[in-house]
C-alpha cells in the first residue's frame, strides 16, 4: 500500500541541547518541496509499480520521504547507498528528509522505486520548478542562452577486442545459469573460452603499442581472427541454449529467454562490425558502431574537441535563463546537430514565460538562415548567433555592435554553468542504467540545481 506521508516527528525538539536548525538554504529548499504538484507528480509513478500499489500491500516508504531522498542524492551527487548511509548519520537530514527515529530505506529500495518515474515525468517537475522560481521572482524569463555537452555513460574505453571478451564472458556467464537451470546441476560451461578471449584481448592490445616491433603488429589479424573464432563458438552456443529454453515456461526461463534475446543479436553485431574494420578493411560509420554491451544506446559524439577527439555518452542541450535556472534539456540520439532544437527553446520559452525572451543568444552551432528568421519572427529584441566562416563586412558591422558583444559575453555564463553541473551535481557521468536512466539522471541533476539555485537566491533577497 503506497503510503503519502509517515508520521511527523521532530527531531530538534527532541534534542533542544543541541540547538539543531536548518541553514537557511536547506529551510528554504524544505518550503520548495512541500509544493503538492511536485508531490503528485512523484506519486503518480510510484502508484505504477504494482496493479493495486495504492490499496493494498503492506505500508510503503511514504511518498514524501522517496522524493527527499532523491533530491538530497543529487544535491550532494551521492551514491544510493552512500545516501543510506549521510542521511542516517545525520540528525539534519533525517529531520529534512521526514525520517524521525524511523530507519533509512535500504539503497536498494530506494533505488526500485526511484526507476519507477518516467522521463516525462522529469520534464515537467523541471517545468514545475520554473513557475515556482517566477512566482518567488527568481527569474523573469527575460534572457535565454543555449548550449550543448555532452553526460558520458559508465562504460570502459570502446576497442573491437575488449568488446568482443565482454560478449564471450556475459554468452559464458548465462550459458551455466541456463546449464544450471536445464540440468539441475553446477557446471562450468564456457569458462575456457572466457580465459582465452581475455588472453587474446590483452594480446590484441599489446599490438598497438607505439613501441611494438612490427612482427608484434603484424600479428594483429591472426589473433583477431581467433578471438572472433571464439566469439562466434559463444553465439552457436547461446543459440542453442535458447531453442532449449523454448521448452520450457517457468519465470525463471523466461528471464534467460529475454536476457538472451538481448545479448545474442549485440554480440552478433560486435562480430560483424569487427570484421568489417579489421578483417575486411571497411570504414564503419560512427552511427553503425556499437560501443558498449551494457549501454548499446550509447553514441560516438566529435565535437571538434582537440583535448578529447571522442566522447561516449549521450548528447544534450541546455535552455538556461536569467537567474541561473536551466528550464529545459533534450537528450539526442546519436551526434545530430544542435541548430534544430532552436525553435524548440523558444517555443517552450514561450509557453513558460507567456513572452519570447528579450535577449537570445547561443554559439555558433546554432547560426543558420531559418533560425535568424526564426527570431525576428519572435520579435526578440537582441539576438547574438555569430555566424561560423568568414564575414561580410555587414555581418562584421553587426557583431561588433556593443549590444551584440553585451549579449555573446553573457554567453559564455553557460560554459561555467555546465562546468558546475559537471563536477557538482554528476552530469560528467551517467551513473542509471539504459536510456530512461540517462534522462532520470539528467533530469534529477538539473532539477537539484534548480532548486539549490532558487533556494540561494531567495535567501539573498530575503537578506537584502
Amino acid at each position: 500500500m503506497l503510503r503519502d506521508r509517515g508520521a511527523a516527528v521532530d527531531l530538534f525538539a527532541m534534542v533542544p541541547a543541541l540547538e539543531l536548525r536548518f541553514e537557511p538554504e536547506l529551510a528554504e529548499l524544505d518550503r520548495l518541496l512541500e509544493d503538492d504538484q511536485i508531490f503528485q507528480q512523484i506519486k503518480a509513478d510510484l502508484s505504477r509499480r504494482r496493479p493495486h500499489t495504492i490499496e493494498t500491500g503492506r505500508p510503503s516508504t511514504p511518498v514524501e520521504i522517496i522524493l527527499r531522498l532523491l533530491v538530497v542524492q543529487h544535491l550532494y551527487n551521492w551514491s544510493y547507498a552512500q545516501t543510506e548511509h549521510f542521511v542516517g548519520d545525520s540528525l539534519v537530514l533525517r529531520q529534512f528528509c521526514r525520517l524521525g527515529l524511523e530507519p533509512v530505506p535500504h539503497h536498494t529500495t530506494l533505488m526500485r522505486w526511484a526507476n519507477l518515474l518516467q522521463p516525462e515525468t522529469m520534464h515537467r517537475l523541471l517545468d514545475r520548478v520554473t513557475e515556482l522560481a517566477r512566482s518567488l521572482k527568481v527569474t523573469h524569463g527575460r534572457k535565454l542562452r543555449i548550449d550543448g555537452t555532452v553526460v558520458a555513460t559508465t562504460i570502459h574505453y570502446p576497442t573491437d577486442s575488449t568488446l568482443l571478451a565482454d560478449g564471450v564472458r556475459v554468452l559464458s556467464r548465462v550459458a551455466q545459469r541456463v546449464a544450471r537451470i536445464l540440468t539441475g546441476h553446477e557446471r562450468r560451461v564456457g569458462s575456457r573460452r572466457v580465459r582465452q578471449a581475455k588472453q587474446l584481448a590483452r594480446r590484441i592490445d599489446a599490438t598497438t603499442a607505439v613501441s611494438a616491433p612490427t612482427a608484434v603488429r603484424a600479428e594483429r589479424p591472426k589473433l583477431y581472427t581467433r578471438l572472433l573464432a571464439v566469439a562466434h563458438t559463444s553465439v552457436r552456443q547461446a543459440e542453442h541454449l535458447r531453442r532449449e529454453l523454448s521448452q520450457r515456461s517457468d519465470e525463471l526461463t523466461q528471464r534467460m529467454e529475454s536476457t538472451l534475446d538481448r545479448m545474442v543479436p549485440l554480440v552478433q553485431q560486435v562480430i560483424a562490425q569487427t570484421e568489417r574494420r579489421v578483417l575486411r578493411g571497411e570504414s564503419v560509420p560512427a552511427s553503425s558502431k556499437l560501443v558498449s554491451l551494457f549501454e548499446p544506446h550509447t553514441a560516438i559524439v566529435r565535437r571538434g574537441k582537440a583535448h578529447v577527439p571522442a566522447e561516449f555518452g549521450r548528447k544534450i542541450v541546455l535552455d538556461e535563463v536569467d537567474g541561473g535556472l536551466v528550464t529545459r534539456y533534450v537528450v539526442h540520439v546519436g551526434n545530430p546537430p544542435e541548430a534544430p532544437e532552436l525553435a524548440h527553446s523558444l517555443a517552450h520559452h514561450q509557453a513558460s514565460f507567456a513572452r519570447a525572451p528579450a535577449v537570445l543568444t547561443a554559439d555558433r552551432a546554432f547560426s543558420t538562415l531559418d533560425n535568424e528568421q526564426l527570431t525576428r519572427d519572435f520579435h526578440i529584441r537582441s539576438v547574438a548567433l555569430p555566424r561560423p566562416g568568414p564575414l561580410t563586412a555587414k555581418q562584421h558591422q553587426l557583431q561588433h555592435r556593443a549590444a551584440f558583444r553585451r549579449a555573446y559575453h553573457w554567453r559564455a555564463g553557460i560554459e561555467g554553468r555546465i562546468s558546475v553541473l559537471k563536477r557538482r551535481f554528476g552530469l560528467d557521468r551517467c551513473r542509471y542504467h539504459g536510456e530512461a536512466g540517462m534522462e532520470r539522471w539528467v533530469g534529477w541533476g538539473l532539477l537539484a540545481h534548480n532548486l539549490r539555485q532558487i533556494s540561494r537566491s531567495v535567501v539573498a533577497l530575503t537578506a537584502k
